[in-house]
């Protein structure tokens, strides 16, 4: 998923579903950040930080270019987690999205512990 054509891909399927927020497991993105793509969507990403680490766990966020006008912050907590908050003043409503990728039963319980206590 980290190919660009992909990022394209979803930001049109977004559009096409009407979906004000998309969240994304396992994206295979690398660091941390957020890009604009050419067409105006806005891609928020959360991986490994490391420039020689696996393309494993990384989270994402994807608002509409309607949503996107009330973002007011996002946050990363690790490879797995990330979170973005969004108030729209008009209609006085706060809002935070959390995307995650759960540790799975094949991981040790102190990954999980750890998951869980940054969650």
């Amino acid at each position: 998923m980290w190919e660009t054509g992909i990022v394209f891909q979803i930001a049109a399927e977004i559009s096409r579903y009407n979906l004000e927020v998309l969240g994304i497991s396992e994206t295979h993105w690398m660091q941390v950040g957020q890009q604009r793509l050419a067409s105006g969507d806005l891609r928020l990403y959360s991986s490994h930080e490391e420039e020689n680490a696996s393309h494993t766990q990384g989270v994402a966020l994807m608002p509409s270019k309607q949503v996107r006008n009330a973002l007011i912050g996002w946050e990363f907590y690790g490879p797995r987690i990330i979170k973005a908050s969004f108030k729209k003043k008009k209609e006085s409503i706060s809002m935070n999205v959390i995307q995650c990728y759960t540790p799975n039963n094949d991981y040790n319980e102190d990954v999980k512990d750890q998951f869980y206590n940054r969650l």
